[in-house]
């Protein structure tokens, strides 16, 4: 049975191959779902497949590759949404203010 976990990972996490390290691992191990970069210098990922799998991506998630330096890695169990592959998405863009 999937699982599915919301993984949110501050520190220096960008320009350091991230999201490039964080997609072959996953396609590597099977595991579904996307990464992103946020506005303020943090990663945002989710991962979805076999508990073993998917922890194996989220225990990485929190070390990052080589040249990352990680500070803090929360993460936040999820409803399984069938994702179809592992991609990496556009960075999210600042929230707007009301007008």
């Amino acid at each position: 049975m999937p699982i599915q976990r919301h993984v949110h990972v501050r520190g220096l996490v960008q320009g350091v191959y991230y999201r490039d390290t964080c997609r072959q691992l996953a396609e590597e191990s099977g595991v579904t779902g996307w990464v992103r970069n946020l506005h303020n210098g943090d990663v945002e990922a989710v991962f979805e497949g076999t508990s073993s799998k998917v922890a194996r991506l989220v225990r990485w998630a929190a070390a990052g590759p080589g040249a990352a330096e990680v500070t803090g890695c929360t993460v936040a169990p999820e409803e399984p949404e069938g994702h179809g592959d592992f991609r990496i998405l556009p960075d999210a863009r600042p929230a707007q203010p009301p007008a």
